[in-house]
């Protein structure tokens, strides 16, 4: 094991502007609020999401089902926790199938800031629209909490990402080093 850094990107949104109404969730897929009954759903598609993804060496929590389910406890059961801006995705390709927890993001508010902890959806429902859906519900709720910005930290290496954030209306405001233990460094 040795430690390395990862260069990480701070971007905020202002939720003074305008944001897109116009996305419709495709068919088979649903975005559901936060309730308490969903904790394990949200670690689920975090764990999908996460577990082969540059942010598991980061956060190595996310490499792991039970580390998933460790962290949307944490989350949720923080002071600052932000029901309002946290939803989960689910996939039912037909209705006698169950569905299935597909994406996930979860906020917190510190400071006057609404935070996103984590947004992920699985690699194979990737690129349909549902990371800008999820980023938009949490953004909506983060307003309803009386919140005016938010923020989030990615990876500078998920290029995929950053343009997600930047296509909504996140600008880069600082760089920021994430130190963690890698095995075989």
């Amino acid at each position: 094991m040795g430690l390395t850094y990862f260069k990480r990107f701070r971007m905020e949104l202002d939720l003074a502007q305008p944001l897109s109404d116009g996305l419709t969730t495709p068919d088979g897929y649903e975005l559901v609020p936060y309730s308490d009954g969903l904790v394990r759903e949200h670690a689920t598609a975090k764990y999908r999401s996460f577990r082969e993804e540059l942010d598991a060496n980061v956060f190595p929590c996310l490499a792991r089902l039970d580390g998933c389910l460790r962290l949307m406890r944490e989350i949720t059961g923080r002071a600052g926790f932000v029901p309002e801006a946290t939803w989960l995705m689910r996939f039912r390709p037909s209705t006698s199938t169950r569905p299935e927890a597909v994406g996930t993001i979860q906020g917190l508010q510190a400071e006057g800031w609404g935070a996103i902890q984590n947004i992920g959806i699985s690699p194979k429902h990737r690129g349909k629209g549902l990371g800008s859906l999820l980023l938009l519900r949490a953004a909506r709720g983060f307003r309803s909490a009386g919140l005016s910005k938010m923020h989030l930290e990615v990876t500078t290496d998920n290029t995929a990402a950053v343009r997600l954030y930047e296509r909504i209306g996140f600008r880069r405001a600082q760089t920021v080093y994430k130190a963690a233990e890698v095995a075989g460094v």
